[in-house]
């Protein structure tokens, strides 16, 4: 698995899922439950990660619907 994504907005992580959901990349998100146990005052970003094998696609397809600014660097 490979970390594309770190961040505290959980609409731009609800976002991202649905279109890797929809093309059929698979996505684990990390640290779900430690930002809820930090009592969500965003201290704690959550982490994205997709297949290794697929990440390419993954950035390509992200980057294609505008999320481009939000993946970090490989």
């Amino acid at each position: 698995m490979r970390e594309i994504l770190r961040t505290n907005d959980i609409v731009l992580l609800s976002a991202i899922a649905a279109l890797l959901d929809s093309a059929g990349i698979g996505h684990l998100v990390l640290d779900q439950h430690m930002s809820v146990m930090e009592g969500s005052i965003g201290l704690l970003p959550r982490r994205l990660l997709v297949e290794k094998d697929r990440e390419g696609e993954a950035r390509a397809l992200l980057d294609g619907a505008g999320f481009g600014a939000a993946l970090v660097a490989p």
